[in-house]
């Protein structure tokens, strides 16, 4: 077996910098490229007509759609060359921006430059693997490189501005887009959308191998009932601002340079007009100064939520409630001047879109260099990206089984490869951008060839598990079927995979099912006869010899799910940080039936969120706080206390054991969760080493935001329980008394 993990953060941080000064580079310095340049774009406005005012807030879609409608590449040339659009988005390739670039540079009045946009989600040439499963990882330094290297390859072919990323936290997995999320946990999912906006932006968005990122989709949009894509939310305020609005706030502060609005309502108010939302907290509270730019036909859509009269009434309520740039439907480009002339828009408001829209434009350099260096274009994977990508895939696999030490598959064994995905080349994901379709993956059964080497005896195919000592079962649900527009009611393999592994259990051979997959799945009875079962998600292009290395020994897994996995599709939701109710399930009461749940299925998940198994074991000794009291006013002023806990691997190889703290107040104004995970911190360790892990805890841990609609947060005096331990189940606790 290889180092197991021990050492693996050395290349990804090698490759793009390291980590501690990716996290060091906030956005400050992006603002500050944008900021020296304010007298100029008041100046520039102010030479402006309306026409082009209103220009400047409208995207445009080049030849990939990525939404109902099409296209509108005629449009766009037209436009930019009347010096009346700010953006495109989907256009790919330095050639081609730089042709519609100088049309808007050369030819328009003001020669102002275009901005062009991508959903580059996890890769662009280099697909890594998808979002969920980068958070299974439990280290947002993978988010940071994906992020870094997809940046590099964007913005050498044209790219200014990538749509990602996606911090929709969700307790949904019927719902698709659970695969560009980071799963059912804001603490988990602020810490990697943190990261992946440094990865993006660097400390220079002037830079050649930089992109803005954009924080999507403000607001709650993870909260769709019943995991119907774009369907309603409704939550309180408290739910709002201490489940969905934290992974907003925390990228933020790593300096996101855009934020786009959500496709849901929001307790009855379409997100794309809720001036709660983005103008009192974004803009207001959070003193946001970028652009707020709608989802595809986010403002046309106003009008069949009925929500808004006609387009013009879509045009006027978005931009009040703090829309600034239009994607794909034109209605403020339709309608605005009409609306400003009437007095239904102000010109201050109007102003200060077009200012936001400017901004970005001078923090990416445009105004000074436009154009893409097109002899500089990435052309494809390069070797050190790929194997970035082929580490984060390992690191972020999930063992969620292995009976009788199934796995590693020790050298010389004879092994059958089976299943609809053994050589399938639908690896990549949901959003896999321009690489997705012109660069195929490895695939499982490719990847096992590669890592076994000349010799092993690896077999292929319907009769593939005669003599064989072990089968591997490659099963899951194909790209399509996660992401956007992809909800599905039913959570199991689709098709007949559970009969094949049904079919290959009654063999007696031992055998290991892998996982391809973009949400949670429920195993249904097939679990209980798998020797070993490793979740791979969509691994991207590299997955293959990713899956591989870990079958084989090469890498120690050491991811932890980042999403709960129901034991039927009924039981959903069901996540970790629940609230308690007043008759809890009470494991030591099993007969009680007046308790809440279910009749007909356990009151547990099948995996719980934090899970994951090693090749190694671990142990972590009982947590201690240093100050056994603080007071709620120190804490307040900033003051912080310390929980300490040993780890030890205590197997005979080396890996990862991801610690974890979570937080209950059991008593408050406001009902809590039952755990909320504040810390977590992946160590690796060679057999027999310890370590001792430390985390520092503040106000910001320990209180929470009340119903209040102007934003309240408290933090109350008394008891607080701390929980450490390997996943969200642990009771290992200690306590603190805020007084």
């Amino acid at each position: 077996m290889g180092d197991g993990g021990v050492g693996r953060r050395t290349f990804l941080a090698a490759m793009t910098g390291s980590g501690a000064a990716a996290a060091a580079a906030t956005g400050e310095a992006a603002a500050d490229a944008a900021g020296g340049h304010e007298e100029e774009i008041r100046a520039l406005i102010g030479r402006m007509t309306v026409t082009e005012k209103l220009g400047q807030l409208q995207q445009l879609s080049w030849t990939g759609a990525t939404g109902p409608g099409g296209s509108q590449t005629a449009e766009a040339e037209q436009a930019a060359r009347k010096g009346e659009l700010g953006s495109v988005l989907n256009i790919i390739g330095a050639k081609h921006s730089n042709a519609l670039q100088r049309i808007a540079v050369e030819e328009s009045r003001l020669g102002i430059p275009l901005v062009f946009g991508l959903d580059v989600i996890h890769g662009f040439w280099t697909t890594f693997p998808i979002p969920l499963a980068q958070a299974a990882s439990f280290d947002p330094e993978t988010a940071r490189v994906d992020g870094a290297v997809s940046a590099k390859e964007a913005r050498s072919n044209g790219v200014h501005w990538t749509f990602s990323p996606m911090m929709d936290v969700t307790h949904e997995p019927r719902w698709g887009r659970i695969a560009e999320s980071c799963g059912e946990d804001p603490y988990l999912t602020a810490a990697f959308a943190a990261a992946k906006t440094r990865g993006y932006q660097g400390s220079d968005l002037t830079a050649k191998d930089r992109v803005a990122a954009c924080a999507k989709h403000f607001a709650a949009y993870g909260g769709a009932e019943g995991g119907r894509d774009y369907n309603t939310v409704d939550v309180s305020e408290s739910r709002l601002r201490n489940l969905y609005l934290p992974p907003f706030k925390a990228a933020l502060d790593a300096g996101c340079a855009t934020v786009m609005a959500s496709f849901n309502t929001l307790s009855g108010i379409p997100a794309h007009a809720n001036s709660h939302t983005l103008t009192e907290i974004l803009k207001e509270d959070w003193e946001f100064d970028g652009i707020v730019v709608s989802d595809w036909n986010g403002v046309g859509e106003l009008l069949p939520h009925g929500f808004a009269a006609d387009g013009a009434d879509a045009a006027r309520i978005a931009l009040g409630a703090g829309v600034d740039m239009e994607m794909v439907s034109t209605h403020l480009a339709d309608h605005g001047a009409e609306l400003l002339a009437s007095g239904r828009i102000k010109e201050e408001r109007l102003d200060d879109a077009v200012a936001r829209v400017l901004r970005l434009k001078y923090a990416l350099g445009l105004f000074a260099n436009p154009y893409a260096e097109e002899s500089q274009a990435v052309p494809g994977p390069t070797p050190e990206a790929r194997r970035a990508a082929r580490e984060v895939a390992a690191r972020s696999m999930v063992l969620l089984k292995n009976e009788g030490g199934v796995l590693p598959i020790a050298p010389g064994k004879a092994v059958a490869v089976v299943g609809p995905f053994a050589d399938s080349r639908d690896l990549h994901g949901t959003w896999a951008g321009p690489g997705g379709e012109k660069f195929p993956p490895v695939t499982v059964l490719h990847g096992m060839r590669n890592v076994a080497g000349r010799g092993a005896r690896i077999t292929y195919g319907v009769g593939a598990t005669k003599g064989a000592d072990v089968v591997v079962v490659v099963v899951g649900e194909g790209a399509k079927l996660s992401g956007e527009a992809a909800s599905r009611s039913d959570l199991g393999l689709p098709g007949d995979q559970e009969e094949l592994i049904e079919a290959v259990a009654a063999t007696g051979i031992p055998f290991v099912v892998v996982l391809l997959n973009g949400r949670p799945l429920t195993v249904g009875n097939w679990v209980e006869s798998a020797s070993a079962v490793l979740e791979a998600w969509h691994p991207g292009i590299e997955g293959g010899n990713a899956v591989a290395d870990v079958l084989f020994g090469k890498v120690n897994p050491g991811g932890k799910l980042p999403a709960s996995f129901p034991r039927n599709v009924g039981q959903v939701p069901v996540h970790y940080n629940h609230e308690n109710t007043g008759r809890p399930y009470d494991p030591k009461s099993p007969d009680n039936t007046f308790i809440t749940g279910y009749l007909d299925v356990d009151r547990t998940p099948q995996f719980p969120f934090g899970y994951g198994l090693s090749y190694t074991t671990f142990e972590l000794g009982t947590p201690t706080v240093n100050v056994p009291r603080i007071a709620v006013a120190d804490l307040k002023r900033g003051e912080r206390f310390e929980v300490e806990v040993s780890v030890r691997n205590t197997g005979p190889v080396a890996g990862d054991e991801v610690v974890q703290l979570y937080v209950h107040d059991p008593v408050a104004s406001l009902v809590q969760p039952v755990r909320r995970l504040r810390g977590f911190e992946r160590v690796a360790l060679g057999a027999g080493e310890g370590a001792r892990v430390r985390f520092a805890l503040g106000a910001e841990d320990v209180g929470f935001w009340t119903n209040a609609v102007d934003g309240r947060f408290v933090v109350e005096p008394g008891a607080i329980e701390l929980f450490v331990g390997t996943s969200s189940t642990t009771r290992t606790s200690c306590p603190i008394e805020l007084h």
